[in-house]
């Protein structure tokens, strides 16, 4: 008897527990309910109990009564603290954040233009030979209208870095010069020729210092620097000195005393000088501020400062010049020579530091 009294607990245990969790089904507050016998035509939104056959009626229009922070949110671009905790703009709503890659190109102009060329050899005895030995003269400029091309991708919301191409033109030699006459005055020569292009590549590193500032002009502005370097390809092409002077290679006392055919003086000299191409090291700063246009579209508006290196001719230098040989049956004494002396010089360089300021726009896209 007592066993048959033990294994008809277990049994019941056994059938009984499910009947029993049935009672304690948890049940969310605030939630309205009803039971009813499961039929074949239960509503759609109700949930079958197995246990007891039962349904229970949800209501979904019934919410959790929500947990609120309290204070006001400071400004976007702000890292203030407001109602005890440190508040962030989310990167999606911040229609000014960096994210993923992007290409972009930039149209600018050079407001100033320094740097200045000038000859190596200008110590040289009697440099009028060869002319371009003259006083450092700066560089000139049309409108320089600098392009550049960039790719790059934003590491996070605060800093991104591009890979770009720069394009300067629109610089020269000097119109004029003022070249030796080899006793330590100079005079004025002519020059035609000598364009001067840039071609630089430079890894870029641009930072948002909203952080600092905040957002300028009611949150549409963002500002930010930036700074690069890399490698420039400085050229400057062919160009022609010509110098119509007279130099005197005897004086009038010494003339009259020195054989028929001596060489007397040397006029209009004209220099073909060969450009050259040198690759130099290059860097450039920059400061402004980004505003978005829709589409994905962002507007850097800089001010750029560009060190392109140094500017370099090859050295080769053709020049021919009249000569003028003593002559006693002339009044003047000297008659000019019967040809045009050539002569060919090499290493004689001119060459000049070349930086500019320049003021433009760069269009990014993102994607």
């Amino acid at each position: 008897m007592k066993k048959f009294s033990i294994s008809a607990a277990l049994v019941g245990v056994m059938f009984g527990a499910p009947y029993g969790a049935g009672a304690v089904y948890p049940v969310y507050q605030n939630a309205s309910m009803s039971t009813q016998m499961a039929t074949n035509g239960m509503p759609n939104n109700t949930v079958a109990v197995p246990a007891q056959g039962q349904v229970i009626y949800v209501n979904p229009n019934v919410a959790a009564s929500p947990t609120r922070i309290t204070g006001a949110l400071p400004k976007v671009g702000s890292n203030a603290i407001a109602a005890g905790r440190q508040y962030y703009q989310p990167a999606e709503f911040d229609r000014l954040a960096d994210s993923g890659l992007y290409i972009g190109m930039s149209v600018g102009y050079s407001a100033s233009v320094m740097g200045s060329i000038s000859a190596d050899y200008a110590d040289k005895e009697k440099a009028f030979f060869v002319p371009g030995a003259f006083k450092a003269a700066d560089f000139e400029k049309d409108t320089v209208i600098p392009l550049q091309l960039s790719v790059g991708a934003a590491i996070n919301n605060d800093v991104r870095v591009d890979f770009s191409y720069l394009r300067y033109s629109g610089l020269s030699y000097p119109s004029s010069v003022e070249t030796s006459t080899g006793n330590g005055g100079y005079a004025l020569a002519t020059v035609d020729g000598g364009a001067i292009t840039a071609n630089a590549t430079m890894l870029n590193v641009y930072y948002n210092i909203d952080s600092y500032t905040g957002y300028l002009a009611g949150g549409s502005l963002r500002p930010y620097v930036g700074v690069g370097a890399g490698l420039s390809l400085n050229t400057i092409a062919d160009y022609i000195v010509s110098d119509n002077n007279y130099y005197y290679e005897l004086t009038d006392e010494q003339l009259p005393t020195v054989p028929d055919g001596t060489l007397s003086g040397v006029s209009d000299i004209i220099a073909y000088h060969n450009g050259g191409t040198t690759e130099q090291l290059a860097f450039m700063l920059e400061g402004g501020v980004t505003t978005e246009l829709s589409g994905g579209l962002k507007v850097d508006f800089f001010v750029r400062y560009t060190n392109l290196g140094r500017v370099k001719t090859s050295g080769s230098i053709v020049m021919s010049q009249t000569e003028w040989l003593k002559d006693s049956s002339s009044p003047t004494l000297e008659t000019q020579g019967q040809y045009d002396s050539v002569y060919h010089y090499t290493n004689w360089y001119e060459s000049g530091r070349l930086s500019m300021v320049d003021v433009g726009a760069r269009l990014r896209l993102q994607f």
